[in-house]
Formats: C-alpha cells, structure tokens, sequence
C-alpha cells in the first residue's frame, strides 16, 4: 500500500496547478497519475519527425484577462508575445474570424458594406461584441439579413461539424464564445494577456510538477491503482461519469481526430488557423510555426474532424445534459475526501486560465 498526502488523477492544467500548490504552498506530499504516457494533459506538445513543434491534440493559445493566473503561471515559463488570427474560407475568399467589419468589406459590395458598417456601429456601437444569435433578432431588416448571412455562411456549417447540433440547439454560450465584432480588430482573442509558453507547454509543466514533494506516474491509470493507494485527498480532473462507472448513463462530450502533416515548405497558409465552415469534412487546419514563432525550413498542420467518439474534449452544453451533471455532481458533493476539478470532471467548457483559475480555487490555496 502506497501512502501519500494527495493523490491527483490527470496531470493536465488541472492536476499541475493542484500539485504544484499542494507541494510548494502546504508541504504536502502528492502523487500524480497520469494514463498518458506523458505530462500536460491536451496542451502536452513535442516536435514531430521533421523537429517542427506540435500539439498533438490541436492548437492550444494561451491568453486571459487574469492578472493572477497570468502572474501565477509565469512563475513556471517564459512568454513569446503572440495574437492569434484565424480566417474563414467563405464564398471563395479568406476572411477575418471573429467576422468583424474587415470580413464585412471583403464580402459586400463597397456601398452596401459603408451602409452596414453604420448599422451596426449605430445599433450596438463601436468596439461592440455580438452574439450572432442576438444579432439575428435585430429590429432592422438590413441587420437580420447581415445576420442571417453570417449565421449561413460562418456559423451553421462549423457548429454542426464541430458540435453535431446547430447553433441554437447548444447553449447560447457557446456561439457566444465566437462574436461578431463591430471593429477592424482581426485577432481572434481580445484578451489582455496573450502569449504563448517560450520553451513550450511541456516544458512548463515539467517545471511546475519538479518538486521534491511531488511523484509523477504517467501510464498508470487510476481506476487500476486506487486499491493500491491511501491518500488523505484526491483531487479527480477526469470525467465524471466514468468516476462513478455512469451510474446515470453517460455524459456526452465531443472528441476530435487529428490528421497531422508535415510539409517540406517554410509556409502553407496565411495565419496560424484557417477555418472551413462550408467546405470538406474537417473544421479547421492549424500551422503550428505561426504558434510557437519556430524558424524551421519544413512546416507542420494538422486538420481537425470532430467525432461523437473517442477521447472526451468539449462538454456538449445542452440543458438536458446539465440536468445529468447534476446528478453526478450530487453524488460529488457527498465524497469527503476527493474533490472534481477540471473540464471533464465538472463538464464546463473551459478555457486553460478557467481550468488553473478553477484549481487554485478547489485546492485552496492562494497562487
């Protein structure tokens, strides 16, 4: 029997930043297993054949508007400054995602295009961020019509792919997440702190879990292992539903199959991701190069094909499946000693600084 102070189950964000707090700001001891034959959950990165870096599980941008969490990670990594711009393939053309006032002068005609642009800016005002669904209810004609449009054009195809649903059959949350901006601004985040991990996300995970209180052990599933282990706590950041062996059926996530490529060109496309919301079966083509600022004379993509099978990523926001959390959150909230941290284990659509914000708040102590 192994005893240890906390035992942590997933050595994503999550479990990292609760290790990391345990060991370094109460002396506790911890044990971390990871299944994985690695460290850093989906951010976990490496370079490929060709020495490009990757992310394995598709493209992982780091940005917030955290002070804290952006102050508590830079304990553990250099940044590489980095807004990410993303474009669309829409009626043949490479257009600005979020769709902004850039997308709308590359799509309409330049009179119409002026005419709307003062539209918007008189309706929800400049620098405005509109959910497309909201913008749909407008009471212009000219507005619904814009609205419909990107909806077709920008929204629909990519949602359906991505989710399996169409936009208004998902919280509104999600379609929330990719507004329309009423402004030229072309990133894709508009957030204060944007950069990514100098040395990578790996490397900075290595350092935040090299304590001498902590012991990592990747390839060890939990469920194989906790008769064999005593701890005083444990902190889960997998799916909750397979904690409690789907006593009330199985909670629905989407997964992805990534198709990765390496390419023996310096550039493939014009900015780090390029969406196809109309066009073939995936959603999405990410150049890493444009990510991690690596000078290499080879690049590296990857095509992302949403599936309703597979590894879990993204909680499907339904009010349905929100009443089936709740289930397993009562039984959670009944557990003395484990405590459910993460995307998986409280099926909410995080962002990375939600996850380490939501770590430090479950482990209780202050980073």
């Amino acid at each position: 029997m192994i005893k240890t102070d906390c035992l942590i189950v997933g050595a994503g964000f999550s479990g990292a930043t609760i290790a990391e707090r345990m060991a370094a700001g109460l002396n506790r001891k911890v044990l971390v297993l990871e299944k994985r034959d690695h460290i850093g959950g989906n951010a976990y990165d490496k370079p490929d054949s060709s020495g490009v870096l990757i992310h394995p599980y598709g493209p992982h941008i780091f940005h917030t508007n955290a002070r804290r969490i952006w102050e508590y990670l830079s304990r553990f990594t250099e940044w590489r400054p980095y807004e990410h711009k993303v474009q669309a393939l829409i009626d043949g053309q490479l257009v600005p995602v979020p769709f902004n006032l850039n997308s709308l002068h590359a799509l309409f005609p330049g009179d119409q295009a002026e005419r709307l642009e003062q539209l918007l800016i008189e309706q929800y005002g400049e620098g405005a961020r509109v959910p497309i669904l909201k913008m749909r209810e407008s009471a212009s004609e000219d507005l619904q019509e814009l609205a419909d449009y990107v909806y077709r054009k920008v929204f629909l195809g990519y949602t359906t792919k991505q989710w399996g649903l169409r936009p208004e059959d998902l919280s509104p949350s999600v379609t929330a997440r990719v507004p329309v901006l009423i402004s030229r601004d072309d990133r894709y985040f508009q957030d204060t702190y944007q950069a990514m991990p100098k040395d990578g996300y790996t490397a900075m995970f290595e350092r935040m879990l090299d304590h001498p209180n902590i012991t990592v052990r990747t390839g060890e599933d939990f469920f194989g292992s906790k008769d064999k282990i005593e701890a005083s706590q444990i902190f889960y950041t997998g799916p909750i539903d397979t904690y409690y062996d789907y006593k009330f059926g199985r909670l629905p996530y989407r997964s992805l199959d990534f198709e990765h490529e390496s390419l023996s060109q310096e550039q493939y496309q014009p900015v780090g991701t390029v969406n196809y919301p109309n066009d073939h079966d995936y959603t999405r083509i990410t150049e890493f190069k444009y990510i991690t600022g690596q000078q290499h004379d080879k690049t590296a993509i990857v095509r992302e094909y949403p599936t309703a099978e597979g590894d879990p990523y993204y909680p499907v926001p339904r009010p349905e499946n929100e009443e089936l959390y709740k289930r397993y959150e009562s039984l959670a909230a009944q557990e003395e000693n484990v405590t459910f941290v993460g995307r998986l284990a409280n099926y909410r659509y995080y962002n990375m600084d939600q996850v380490v914000a939501a770590a430090l708040a479950r482990c209780g102590v202050s980073g």
